[in-house]
């Protein structure tokens, strides 16, 4: 670890411990003899904060345990994201997120497309995104969910 991510991991595991300035000195003073973290050498900092996994800290790998997934660049493509989460939601689709969608996508256009993309963010065609979109409102309208705000502004109720 660098003796940046080593002071950052520190103050993490204080927060996480709920251990103020004070407190968080009086155990550096305990551990080191020294009250501040600038002060101290690299191995006297990871001797702090091993002393903070004895009292209890865990630290993470910084990931979450879902998967994170930035948003489509293009705004055609984020609305098919919406409207499979409405399906989702609704219960009408047994497998969520974008693994549902790609495999919707790849059983419903492959036969009529001939190559379907292995990702739907890699739709590039408007014509393409446009049928999903269509097929998609046409399996939102059979769940019963209902679409407002007009043309390109669909929101469910």
């Amino acid at each position: 670890m660098t003796r940046n991510t080593v002071l950052k991991t520190i103050h993490v595991a204080c927060r996480d411990l709920g251990l103020n300035d004070d407190s968080r000195r009086d155990l550096q003073l305990l551990v080191t003899g020294k009250a501040s973290l600038t002060q101290m050498s690299a191995a006297e900092q990871v001797a702090v904060l091993e002393a903070l996994k004895a009292r209890g800290f865990k630290p993470s790998s910084g990931k979450t345990g879902r998967s994170h997934r930035c948003p489509a660049t293009r705004g055609d493509i984020r609305y098919c994201h919406v409207l499979w989460r409405q399906l989702v939601l609704a219960g009408a689709v047994d497998l969520p997120g974008a693994a549902g969608l790609n495999a919707f996508i790849r059983a419903r256009f492959e036969k009529a497309w001939g190559a379907v993309p292995f990702d739907v963010d890699g739709l590039r065609d408007w014509k393409q995104i446009a049928s999903v979109i269509e097929a998609l409102k046409a399996m939102c309208a059979r769940a019963g969910i209902v679409l407002t705000g007009g043309p390109g502004r669909e929101r469910a109720e």
